[in-house]
């Protein structure tokens, strides 16, 4: 039986800012520039409450359209936002670091989804997004991390296949430690959330071992991508004209 989960009132969510003001109390202590932080928590914020509305509305469909739209949005996202670690991203390599999120992620996701789960329709929306959102993010982020390292390596005079090597170690870090830390230091999100729904710890667990297969999948296969385009297109991109993306 699935247990209620109790709601929580506006002032106590209000609590758990404490700490972040703490942190930006440290931040501007030490003159250290708080307003990004403060921009990255009201941008937060916001989001969160209009995609409470827009997951209401998502999750009624039964129209593939709208969920290939949600995914899109998505995805087209996650590539704009991964490379904001590089100076002056040019448009090829977001379309390249795009490319590498939809193959890591796309991937993993179809995998789960249409072979894991078996579901009847790929677009079943409940489903879909959410396992969408963990498999982007962590391509997103893995991304990220590799092309800012593949950029420094490659600053340095670093041949290209041995920045490649060095950005796809250092960009594996998150996701490898994540399954190390799972079930010692960490009980993850998605888990904790079915336990208190009242599910049986073991089903989610179930569940929780396809979302941590998904994520290190959808990292490991994006960032590889990423690296092997780059690492080709790296100081001699006929393509790129060096215009860099606003």
């Amino acid at each position: 039986m699935l247990a209620e989960l109790p709601i929580i009132p506006l002032r106590n969510l209000a609590v758990t800012l404490i700490p972040v003001a703490a942190v930006l109390a440290i931040l501007w202590r030490w003159s250290l520039a708080p307003w990004s932080g403060v921009y990255a928590l009201g941008r937060m914020l916001a989001q969160l409450l209009v995609i409470g509305y827009v997951l209401t509305l998502v999750f009624q469909t039964d129209q593939p359209a709208v969920v290939g739209l949600v995914l899109t949005v998505m995805l087209l996202s996650a590539g704009w936002i991964a490379l904001r670690t590089v100076d002056r991203p040019t448009w090829r390599r977001r379309g390249r670091a795009v490319l590498s999120i939809l193959i890591g992620g796309g991937v993993t996701l179809g995998v789960c989804t249409q072979v894991v789960l078996s579901l009847e329709t790929w677009f079943e929306p409940r489903y879909v997004v959410p396992l969408a959102g963990m498999a982007l993010a962590n391509a997103m982020n893995t991304v990220s991390l590799a092309a800012e390292r593949f950029e420094a390596e490659t600053g340095r005079g670093v041949r290209a296949c041995e920045a490649r090597a060095a950005a796809m170690r250092a960009c594996m870090i998150p996701a490898t430690n994540a399954l190390l830390a799972v079930g010692l230091v960490s009980i993850p999100g998605m888990m904790t959330g079915q336990v208190l729904a009242g599910v049986d710890p073991l089903i989610a667990a179930r569940y929780q071992i396809m979302v941590m297969a998904m994520v290190y999948g959808s990292a490991g296969l994006s960032g590889a991508c990423y690296l092997w385009f780059e690492s080709r297109h790296v100081g001699a991109d006929p393509l790129d004209d060096g215009t860099p993306a606003p």
